[in-house]
């Protein structure tokens, strides 16, 4: 603490022990004690009893005493080809969904961003609006409009002579419709990416253009390495979310993995052992198994971000 610091804290009132920097830290901690009790009771807790059950034969549906089993439900993991061919479909499902849930909001903000696009405001709005409406409900509706025979997208490829295929039930379209789903929810991503791009100094695009650079130069060379924040934001948030993905197979698709295994992702795989199987010992260790994953990936992503993350004004 500097010397100005010090002339400027008030000193300690008559009998008492505590600065004027620790009452109000005190008071900081007692704003913040909700969270940090519901942080404690509702995340940490939680996460410590799971890696407890890895070590313990806890099934619900089994009269059996609890005892310590040692490393056996991570050998069990080894050796169970059902949770690997639960992570490759997990794992071929984001190869896919990533990189068009990256480019397809960076594409469409860079539209809206536009100045030559009339009513950017009314189509922002437009973008966000499904973003709001509850998950689940819109799941049901996505499963009516991709009906085979009777939903809307398939009555509009009929009317140019295509036929639609069969949306949720086809190993080779399931995929697509998955991610057609997800497209749907993309308004905050392109918000996100928007607020980015009117960031980007418009001088650099007159400099770019005096050096004779067209679309595709300003965006390589101007647009990419000032939005390289965003992307990674983006990124990191679209892996996170794509290796939990859980939510929608359930729906559509009961979590049975229809059609043919092809929508039996990780995260099914646990709810099932949790919750069908009552193995709360295997559960938990495929848990864990899932967090390691993500926690290398985002980690990857980190050490990889020095090579491509440009951030304004800063030196290496």
């Amino acid at each position: 603490m500097t010397i100005v610091e010090l002339a400027r804290e008030e000193p300690p009132k008559k009998g008492s022990r505590f600065s004027l920097a620790q009452r109000e830290a005190g008071w900081g901690y007692l704003f913040i004690s909700p969270w940090i009790f519901g942080f404690l009771t509702l995340t940490l807790a939680p996460v410590i009893a799971t890696f407890v059950f890895t070590f313990l034969n806890l099934r619900l549906n089994q009269q059996q005493p609890i005892r310590f089993v040692g490393l056996d439900n991570y050998a069990e993991l080894l050796g169970d080809p059902r949770a690997w061919d639960a992570l490759f479909v997990t794992l071929r499902f984001a190869a896919i969904a990533l990189p068009v849930g990256l480019i397809l909001p960076f594409a469409l903000a860079m539209l809206l961003n536009s100045k030559s696009l009339r009513g950017s405001r009314y189509f922002q709005t437009l973008f966000f609006m499904p973003y709001i409406i509850p998950f689940v409900a819109a799941l049901f509706a996505w499963g009516s409009m991709l009906n085979p025979e009777q939903g809307w997208l398939n009555g509009m490829l009929d009317v140019v002579g295509i036929q639609g295929p069969d949306w949720l039930n086809d190993p080779g379209w399931v995929y697509p419709g998955l991610v057609l789903i997800g497209l749907w929810g993309i308004g905050s991503a392109v918000i996100i990416n928007m607020a980015g791009l009117q960031n980007v100094p418009t001088e650099l695009y007159d400099a770019a253009r005096v050096d004779g650079a067209g679309f595709w130069g300003q965006l390589r060379h101007v647009t990419l390495p000032l939005m390289s924040p965003v992307i990674f934001y983006s990124l990191t948030l679209g892996t996170v979310g794509v290796l939990q993905y859980f939510l929608v197979p359930l729906v559509l698709n009961s979590g049975t993995g229809r059609p043919a295994g092809a929508t039996y992702f990780f995260n099914i795989y646990v709810y099932n052992t949790f919750f069908s199987f009552q193995n709360m010992s295997y559960g938990a260790t495929l848990a864990w198994l899932l967090f390691v994953v993500i926690l290398a990936c985002t980690l990857i992503l980190f050490w990889s971000a020095r090579y491509w993350v440009y951030y304004a004004g800063e030196t290496k």
